[in-house]
């Protein structure tokens, strides 16, 4: 590995970390969403701000150190947006997330910590050519999807879909199911599915593996990457399939557009809702009545009666060991796959 960078789990599909390249600035006006791009850390930020890398593991910088990072944008509800096109000419940006997505910082919840500050030093090149995420994307066979879907979506993030993902993904494992885990949209991180993979799925798949850093791009291109991960998943011929829409389908990440394309394979329908309020928006939004309410709003007895009396829908709180039987049922009753 190339010591002297760092490499954060954006660059996981890349060969950059084995295989030689050159750094040479280029003139903003070419700068493009995916580009991979070496930054010069100047403030680490707060203690608690660390790089997500390949692997997954979380490591603390120093400031002056080099990393590898890649253009793009966040529009997070909770914590913080930005985007590289803010990025004026002295070519300071911050790193949105900690898999290594870097823009201008545009702004910030005041209950997140300060965040890394780097300096852009130049665009990665081999051959006097910048290189990119779609570099590394591999020739995918056209494969229709008809796997089933469990989907899970929330009301925003930090709402608790990914748990409820991992319980679900756990649930079908453990009865000899083939299980193919996915996070159609979001903002670039390794952990959600890592967390999925972690129970034993057969195999997992996001925005990244098809060149995304986030899922916010034009429709058209998220259509034409979204069916190439579609295509990858089918490729699997799993029994079931774990699927987390990152954020809220409201947020600019083209959850809309991933719900729609799965909507003639969704069984089950699981929200992870922050406010018992909040459930009854995604469902007049989205045309969607989930089969399970579960999340932050479940924690309470007051939260599962205001959900269920609000909404008229099953709120459950998938954490609680209690309620697997009931969990279950409700799979069992929505795909036929006994458990």
């Amino acid at each position: 590995m190339r010591s002297q960078y760092i490499y954060p789990s954006l660059t996981r599909i890349s060969d950059l970390a084995e295989k030689t390249f050159s750094v040479k600035k280029i003139g903003k006006s070419k700068w493009e969403t995916g580009d991979y791009v070496v930054c010069r850390i100047l403030d680490p930020g707060s203690n608690t701000m660390l790089l997500e890398l390949r692997s997954g593991r979380m490591r603390g910088v120093i400031g002056g150190e080099y990393l590898v990072g890649v253009l793009g944008e966040r529009y997070a509800t909770l914590e913080a947006t930005g985007t590289w096109k803010k990025v004026k000419s002295d070519g300071k940006m911050s790193v949105l997330t900690g898999a290594g997505l870097l823009g201008k910082l545009t702004s910030k919840s005041a209950f997140v910590p300060n965040i890394m500050e780097v300096k852009y030093k130049g665009h990665v090149h081999r051959n006097n050519n910048k290189v990119t995420m779609d570099d590394f994307v591999p020739t995918i066979e056209d494969i229709p999807f008809k796997t089933p879907v469990i989907l899970f979506v929330g009301t925003s993030m930090s709402a608790g879909k990914t748990t409820s993902a991992r319980i679900v993904a756990n649930i079908f494992k453990s009865d000899g199911y083939k299980v193919v885990g996915a996070k159609l949209s979001g903002a670039g991180r390794y952990k959600d599915i890592l967390a999925i993979k972690d129970v034993g799925v057969d195999a997992v798949f996001d925005f990244v593996d098809v060149g995304l850093p986030s899922s916010i791009c034009s429709p058209e291109i998220y259509k034409a990457r979204l069916h190439k991960i579609l295509s990858m998943m089918a490729g699997v011929q799993a029994d079931v399939a774990i699927v987390e829409v990152g954020a809220s389908p409201l947020e600019p990440y083209n959850s809309d557009l991933a719900i729609e394309s799965l909507r003639d394979h969704i069984k089950c329908v699981v929200l992870s809702a922050s406010d018992p309020y909040a459930v009854y928006g995604i469902m007049t939004a989205f045309d969607i009545v989930p089969d399970i309410v579960t999340g932050i709003s479940t924690n309470t007895m007051a939260g599962i009666d205001m959900v269920e009396q609000l909404c008229e829908v099953k709120a459950l709180n998938l954490i609680d060991p209690k309620n697997t039987s009931v969990i279950k049922k409700i799979l069992f009753s929505k795909t036929g796959l006994k458990l």
